[in-house]
């Protein structure tokens, strides 16, 4: 039996196998690429990560870096903890593993890389709300039965040490310089997509601002690239920790791309996340993300457990 993560090529059998695992993942990626068709074969990478598992027949390990923290402004979100959107989008998760076990009998776990406090300082949520929210997260695939799933955050890393030093030891293990960033973004659409996307969400989300907006506007572009930066370190984090990990992305990916970006929730925009948003069950019966101020006019405010959870269209 070839050794883990060579480059001998699959036996037949093993192919079939990560082929029916890619395939039920392709109709939830999340593409930067949509018009561009999407066979099996255009994303080599996830292929050759899932059959480091196939070969060997152990469950197969996806991460998924994700779900910091809820964003500080009132306008999109109902409050600093896990919502309903937070929940349908853990039980889509926990439903996508499942699958995996009827195509590849040793199945599938996902370990959700709660990311919110290596940047917690750059987006303006402090640490405590964090720590709440990932716990919550936590208490939430308990009470949900969700066994597939797990988390995985800072606290996990470097001990005890107070937050501010363990961000600043990431960064100068991990992080690449704002010049190689600079440099990348000029070169590769993506990551100038990346570096737009990110600048317009801290520009919303800047609730505290005393500034004119032309000057937060160039404060939310410096504070981008150190979003970015540590994005980048903590990715490169996870990479080590499960070096042998499917890795998943909440943001739209290429074909190709190393990462292969996964969709959680039905939204107009391609970058809402769930924890940008509010949730609106709709008439349909459907779920859909958008701004708390957008989901307050098209419905009713609903309490789960006494705290705010989502809107029923009206």
């Amino acid at each position: 039996m070839p050794p883990v993560g060579t480059n001998t090529p699959p036996a037949p059998g093993v192919e079939r196998a990560c082929a029916a695992v890619l395939e039920l993942l392709l109709p939830h990626r999340r593409a930067a690429d949509p018009g561009t068709p999407a066979p099996v074969e255009a994303f080599p990478e996830q292929l050759r990560q899932l059959a480091d598992f196939v070969r060997t027949g152990d469950p197969i390990v996806f991460t998924l870096p994700g779900f910091p923290c809820k964003s500080p402004s009132p306008a999109k979100v109902l409050g600093h903890l896990p919502d309903e959107g937070e929940r349908l989008s853990l039980t889509f998760l926990n439903e996508l593993c499942e699958t995996v076990g009827k195509v590849y009998a040793p199945g599938a776990r996902m370990v959700i890389c709660s990311d919110g406090h290596i940047f917690g300082d750059l987006i303006h949520v402090p640490d405590h709300h964090i720590d709440a929210y990932s716990d919550e997260l936590a208490a939430m695939i308990r009470r949900e039965g969700l066994r597939h799933l797990s988390v995985f955050d800072l606290r996990d890393v470097l001990g005890d040490l107070p937050y501010d030093e363990k961000r600043a030891r990431v960064h100068a293990t991990y992080a690449p310089t704002v010049e190689e960033l600079r440099a990348e973004v000029k070169a590769d659409d993506g990551t100038l997509a990346l570096y737009r996307g990110i600048t317009r969400f801290l520009t919303e989300d800047t609730v505290d601002f005393t500034g004119t907006r032309s000057a937060l506007q160039r404060e939310c572009r410096q504070r981008a690239y150190g979003v970015i930066q540590r994005s980048r370190a903590w990715g490169d984090l996870i990479a080590e920790r499960h070096p042998r990990a499917v890795r998943l992305s909440i943001h739209p990916q290429p074909r190709g791309a190393a990462k292969f970006g996964i969709r959680l929730l039905d939204a107009k925009d391609a970058w809402t996340t769930p924890w940008h948003s509010s949730v609106l069950h709709r008439p349909d019966g459907g779920w859909e993300l958008m701004r708390r101020c957008e989901a307050e006019e098209l419905g009713n405010l609903v309490l789960r457990n006494g705290r705010p959870s989502h809107f029923e269209s009206a």
